[in-house]
């Protein structure tokens, strides 16, 4: 865990946010590698859950939401942690998460806990120039919200019927009390949310289909099998909407850690909001003549964690040739840059055969330029951000008109034509 963070600083993955002023707890920013990679999640995410299907739709709904949105799906009264204060040091903890209710793991103190009490997790600022109650607003602590109270809209104007689904990738704000393990648990973070509806009758049916499903995806992106899991939850964990949770957990350094929650949420969300708004949220099956209110599958992921998770999983090390190599074994699809153009020399006439290929690859994929420091440790930089090709041009360039492609995995490599180059690497990246 500790090489993986050092990694993400040094090579400019993640910063902590604020860092000149001491850094803000809880708070990170994407560097230039880190941005890639979060958007490569997402893009992967919304290319799965959206462009190759046809029955289901995108959104992106407001962050700021009045507080009948929350009143209605029981956020306000529901979405709470229960905290205790240590009378004798004065740390601050969430009573579910203690492994012994009496004992403080801060200062070992037994016996000094105050009552517990409910803490909202929601942020609430104010809307306009006067505050006051009519201005109360809050930020989403989930995206969900957004595509329940937009399901008439999307329903009306997209011509959908059940099952479909509408999707969404966006910030979400919790007050988390006890945020930590690096991006795993933060207050601000990013979401990819799918409301699916369908059938009352067939909800049992598309909750095993989801659940399927995404661990499909995270095991087709590079994430051994062996490192995840689905946990169905217990009676006494599923949330207050929820017919049957699954989550989707992956062995991080310090356990099990969910990645994705896939709910049944019953027709639970729909009903609370058209019985708090008065509108018409059911769906009427000219078919079967037939007026219902759907059922919803929600398969709810972490961005940022699920980012965390990939790094963890492609991060290795090796010796060649008696040094050590780090390498980040990322999918092609995730890896910041797809491919690196090295010029071996910084002479005027290979620099200018270098920006040829690098106009080549560029409107095809992010590619990066590097022409600072040995060819080899060029190759070993490139390896450690994940880049699967580099393609370093020499001075038989300038005779043959090709370049050398290197392989990060097997360090294997091939001399392929300029004129050829961008068909050899949509082959080899799949992309």
């Amino acid at each position: 865990m500790d090489k993986v963070v050092n990694l993400c600083k040094r090579r400019g993955f993640v910063y902590q946010s604020a860092e000149i002023y001491g850094g803000f707890r809880s708070a990170y920013d994407y560097g230039p590698l880190g941005v890639l990679l979060l958007r490569n999640v997402k893009d992967a995410w919304w290319r799965t859950m959206v462009q190759l299907r046809t029955d289901v739709v995108g959104l992106d709904a407001s962050i700021l939401s009045p507080p009948e949105v929350w009143e209605a799906s029981g956020h306000l009264s529901n979405f709470t942690d229960p905290l205790v204060d240590c009378r004798n040091c004065g740390a601050r903890h969430r009573e579910d998460q203690l492994e012994d209710p009496e004992v403080c793991p801060n200062c070992g103190a037994r016996g000094q806990f105050t009552e517990a009490r409910e803490f909202n997790l929601m942020f609430r600022t104010q809307a306009g120039p006067v505050a006051g109650a009519g201005a109360d607003v809050y930020l989403r602590p989930e995206t969900a919200q957004g595509m329940f109270i937009n399901f008439a809209n999307v329903l009306n104007t997209m011509r959908n019927k059940p099952p479909f689904g509408i999707a969404q990738i966006g910030k979400s704000f919790r007050n988390e009390i006890t945020p930590g393990n690096f991006i795993f648990r933060t207050r601000e973070f990013e979401q990819m949310e799918m409301e699916f509806f369908v059938p009352p009758d067939e909800a049992a049916k598309w909750f095993e289909y989801w659940c399927g499903a995404r661990v499909d995806w995270y095991t087709g992106l590079g994430i051994p099998p062996d490192k995840l899991r689905l946990r169905p939850h217990g009676a006494d964990e599923l949330s207050h909407y929820s017919a049957g949770t699954a989550d989707v957990e992956y062995l991080f350094p310090w356990g099990w850690g969910e990645l994705e929650g896939i709910a049944n949420r019953t027709d639970y969300d729909l009903a609370q909001h058209a019985r708090h708004s008065g509108a018409d949220l059911e769906f009427y099956d000219q078919q079967a003549d037939q007026r219902y209110r759907p059922h919803v599958i929600e398969p709810a992921a972490g961005a940022t964690r699920t980012m965390m998770a990939f790094l963890l999983a492609a991060y290795d090390t090796e010796e060649v040739r008696g040094e050590a190599r780090t390498v980040l074994r990322l999918h092609p699809r995730l890896a910041p840059y797809k491919a690196a153009v090295l010029p071996l020399s910084k002479k005027p006439d290979l620099q200018a055969v270098s920006e040829e290929v690098l106009g080549l690859l560029q409107p095809r994929w992010m590619t990066d330029y590097d022409v600072t420091q040995s060819i080899g440790r060029r190759y070993r930089r490139q390896d450690e951000i994940g880049t699967p090709y580099c393609v370093t041009v020499d001075f038989d360039t300038l005779e043959d008109r090709a370049v050398t492609v290197r392989d990060r995995d097997t360090m294997g490599q091939d001399r392929v034509p300029i004129d050829g180059l961008v068909e050899h690497l949509g082959a080899e990246l799949g992309l």
